[in-house]
């Protein structure tokens, strides 16, 4: 597996990062903080998602953003792919999508998720197993040398795929388990079932079966005749019931006769009741009738209209629609022409408005660009000010220049200093270098003071002691006193060496402030002379702007006189227009009043025809009465007809019933019944005894079938029972097989990694002290010194510990690559901060593995390291720089070579 590309969108430090990787060593460069790790753990994050961060989703996503993207392009395999995922902080929580597709091949998986597991089934390790294999962390380069044997044995066997055979063993003995377990369930239901048959056959369920039928038939008879009985009882009950039922027919048919004859009698009275109202009605309605048509009499005059038929009343009407119709077009067409004159006159005050308001936007406008030209006028005054105070402080600086021709000089006719404009900071440079010297100097004569004056002082005291200031010996009136001379005259010399480069220190301070503000003087000048033509400009620009605003101004007000003219014309013409609209208004409501005219005589063509109406309608009503009336008489006829029939029929029915007849059926019906109940209740006595017979029979049938059934379950579970047995005795061989499999394949893998570390570690770290280590059957790791004595790998130094470490990690990633059945595609070896416990010795060591590591054949080797001495160990250099005023970080790629050079020559 290879990482070919990783792009970055505001992922932790970076904003915008683009990287591509290729083979060979690759070496992240960069200062401490800088974000180097980060692009590892980009590249970790886009394979497994959040299992392989270390905090949470929401610290992927840059400060201050709300979205990150990652998108990883690798190869593994022979075959490209493609992953993105994309995280958005939404309301709190953090949205996660995510998509990997195949480059080379239609292949597509959505969701965190699909990806993480077809990742993990692609390379074959999980999250865990790739930190473990190919990641070695920040911080994590001691992990597998810190684990116990057990951690370490179960990390290394994932690794391998020996954890499978492992599983394998484990699903063999849990089946060997549950075979056992199921087989001894089976064991003790078939002893369960054996003595349930004995239990079953000692009740000699056949005999008793037999005893139990006939006491049955026994029972059959007796309920037979007990029935025979009670079928007779009932026949007797039936005839005395058809008797009277035959005398409540008799009696419910005279019952309705005379409910009939009620019914018949009052209906003649509520017929009679009714034929008296309606004459009631008929004679409100003729009242009504001769009222309505007096009414009509009445209004004949009023309607212009000589009879109340419908032929006049159409012809009325005819005549006032047509003088409605011409009344209405006169209106309509008056009213158009009111509209229209008003509409003409609004539209004229809007223009007029609209030119007042235009001229007086044009004055505000002539005002605007007058107080424009003002204040564009008063801004070149301002600037003429500005540039001769700027013109005054110029011939002020000049002046401190000596052979300037533009100085003016004070009255003695001398700059501040014999200096030209040019030479300050030169000048200014070479007095610096001279305190330097003066400085220098002082220091010596102070040291070579302070030695004289120890030496006058050592001699004075020897003198005083009466000792030569040379030997230290007793002597009187020495010869040697002049060498105490000697050294004071050189005390007083130094001393007043020192004063002189003392004050010559001074002077020059004195001088150098003031070469210093010659320096401010000369930037000042060069600053003036840049602006004074820059402001003469702008002055000349404010003139023009002003006498362009004032040209402008002076259009706007002729502009607007003419519009203000135009504005009264126009009003004038408006107010004509709506003086003709109102006299076409009122043309309007004459037309109007004519038209109420004719509305108010259809009204009363109206009302003459409702009542007309309403007294055809009473006319209808008033036979319609009549009629009823005499249909009700006809109606009553009939129903007294039928009220004497009925009568009739009351009094036949009365004579027909027998008292005596239905009382003695009365009597029988009762005796059947009470017959009936007895016989009811020995039958239910008998019911539930055969019932009991039955159950009892059925019951032992049971048993017997149960019995048989048992018998058959106890061939069937014999057999399972053998089967389990044979099954369990194949788990047992299944579980040794994976077993010891298992620890054949390690004990291989133990003795090559334990080359391969040995040859790792001579090489890395060839010496006198250690002469190999040893990996135990359970990965017990121990390190033996050239004396033979053994040392725990805790016992070493940091560096010699996080060396051990990282051969143990090589050597399991070679073992990994060249794998059980021969090489595996693997993940690329990464490294991140390898450095940190190690000196610089160290490190030469951990490129040495480096190298190891390419010859091996490992395609990607990923280096993350601040440490400049791995650069020269990298075929692409990719550099790491974080913008402290932004805290982003950005990537750039840098020639491995060229660096490596470079940093030599730094450190040299």
């Amino acid at each position: 597996m290879k990482f070919d590309h990783i792009t970055l969108q505001d992922f932790k430090p970076y904003g915008d990062a683009d990287l591509s990787l290729s083979d060979g060593v690759t070496v992240i460069h960069g200062l401490n903080g800088s974000g180097k790790s980060s692009l590892l753990e980009a590249c970790f994050f886009a394979l497994y998602g959040a299992e392989a961060l270390e905090g949470t989703l929401e610290d992927v996503i840059t400060n201050g953003e709300e979205e990150t993207e990652v998108e990883l392009t690798f190869t593994h395999d022979g075959a490209t792919y493609r992953i993105e995922r994309r995280l958005r902080d939404y309301d709190g929580r953090v949205d996660h999508d995510c998509t990997l597709e195949g480059v080379d091949a239609d292949l597509t998986r959505d969701g965190a998720r699909a990806v993480k597991s077809f990742v993990t089934e692609l390379l074959r390790m999980d999250a865990e197993a790739f930190v473990n294999c190919a990641y070695v962390r920040q911080g994590e380069v001691n992990k597998l040398i810190n684990a116990t044997p057990s951690q370490r044995q179960d990390t290394i066997d994932d690794l391998l795929q020996l954890g499978k055979l492992e599983e394998y063993r484990e699903r063999a003995g849990d089946a060997r388990l549950g075979v056992e377990d199921v087989r001894n369930s089976k064991q003790a239901v078939l002893e369960d079932l054996e003595e349930r048959i004995e239990r079953k056959e000692a009740k000699e369920l056949h005999e008793t079966l037999n005893e139990l039928q006939s006491d049955l038939v026994e029972l059959d008879e007796e309920v037979e005749n007990y029935e025979q009985q009670r079928e007779k009882a009932e026949e007797t009950k039936a005839d005395a019931e058809e008797i009277l039922e035959a005398y409540e027919e008799k009696r419910e048919q005279l019952e309705s006769v005379e409910s009939d004859i009620d019914e018949i009698e009052a209906a003649v009275r509520e017929a009679e009741t009714e034929r008296d109202e309606l004459q009631d009605r008929l004679r409100e309605a003729r009242e009504r009738r001769s009222e309505l048509e007096g009414e009509i009499d009445d209004r004949l005059a009023d309607a212009e209209i000589a009879t109340a038929t419908e032929e006049a009343f159409e012809r009325r009407r005819d005549e006032l629609d047509e003088r409605e119709a011409e009344l209405q077009e006169a209106r309509n067409e008056a009213n158009a022409n009111a509209k229209a004159l008003r509409n003409q006159a609004d539209n004229l005050d809007e223009k007029a408005e609209d030119l007042s308001e235009r001229a007086a936007d044009a004055e505000a406008e002539a005002e605007d660009l007058a107080e424009e030209a003002e204040a564009a006028e008063s801004t070149a005054t301002d600037r003429e000010e500005s540039l001769a105070e700027l013109e005054t402080e110029a011939a002020e600086l000049r002046e401190r220049f000596a052979g300037d021709e533009d100085a003016d000089t004070d009255d003695t006719g001398a700059a501040d200093v014999d200096v030209e404009r040019g030479e300050a900071e030169s000048r200014l440079a070479e007095l610096r270098e001279r305190r330097s010297e003066q400085r220098e100097r002082t220091a010596e004569i102070e040291a070579d003071l302070s030695n004289a004056r120890e030496r006058v002082a050592e001699a004075e005291e020897l003198l005083e002691a009466g000792k030569c200031p040379e030997c230290g010996q007793p002597v009187e009136d020495s010869p040697h006193t002049n060498r105490l001379e000697e050294d004071r005259e050189r005390v007083a010399e130094l001393e007043a060496d020192l004063e002189e480069t003392k004050e010559a220190v001074a002077t020059l301070d004195d001088r150098i402030e003031t070469m210093k503000s010659l320096v401010d003087a000369e930037q000042r000048l060069a600053e003036i002379e840049n602006t004074r033509e820059m402001i003469e400009e702008r002055i000349e620009e404010k003139r023009e702007t002003a006498a362009d605003k004032r040209e402008a101004a002076e259009g706007k007000r002729e502009e607007a006189s003419d519009l203000r003219e135009q504005a009264e014309e126009t009003a004038e013409v408006a107010a004509e227009k709506r003086e003709e609209a109102d006299e076409a208004a009122e043309r309007v409501e004459a037309l109007e009043a004519d038209l109420d005219d004719v509305e108010a005589a259809l009204d009363r063509i109206e009302a003459i025809e409702t009542r007309a109406d309403r007294v055809a309608e009473l006319d209808d009503e008033i036979e319609r009465l009549r009629e009823k009336r005499e249909s009700l008489a006809e109606v009553n006829d009939e129903r007294r007809e039928r009220l004497a029939e009925k009568r009739d029929r009351r009094d036949e029915l009365a004579e027909a019933v027998d008292e005596d007849a239905v009382e003695e059926a009365r009597e029988s019906k009762r005796k059947a019944a009470d017959y009936i109940d007895q016989v009811d209740a020995r039958l239910e006595e008998l019911a539930d005894r055969r019932d009991a017979l039955q159950s009892r029979i059925g019951g032992v049938k049971g048993e017997i079938e149960e019995l048989e059934e048992l018998r058959e379950e106890r061939e069937d579970l014999a057999e399972t029972v053998a089967a389990l047995d044979s099954l369990h005795e194949e788990t047992e061989d299944l579980e040794a097989m994976y077993g010891n499999l298992r620890g054949e394949l390690r004990q291989r893998n133990v003795n090559t990694l334990e080359r391969m570390l040995n040859e790792t570690f001579e090489l890395v770290y060839g010496n006198d002290a250690y002469s190999h280590i040893e990996l135990g059957d359970d990965y017990e790791l121990t390190v033996y010194q050239k004396d033979g004595q053994p040392l725990d790998p805790d016992q070493l130094s940091g560096g010699e510990r996080a060396l051990f470490n990282l051969s143990l990690r090589c050597a399991i990633y070679r073992l990994l690559a060249e794998g059980i059945e021969g090489a595996a595609p693997t993940p690329p070896l990464i490294l991140d901060e390898p450095t940190v416990f190690l000196d610089s010795g160290h490190v030469s060591r951990l490129a040495d593995l480096v190298a190891e590591m390419r010859s091996f054949g490992v395609r990607q080797i990923v280096i993350v390291s601040h440490d400049d001495e791995l650069v020269g160990a990298a075929d692409d250099l990719v550099t790491v720089e974080k913008d402290p005023r932004s805290n982003r970080s950005t990537v750039s790629r840098s020639d491995a070579e060229l660096a490596s050079a470079v940093l030599s020559e730094s450190d040299d």
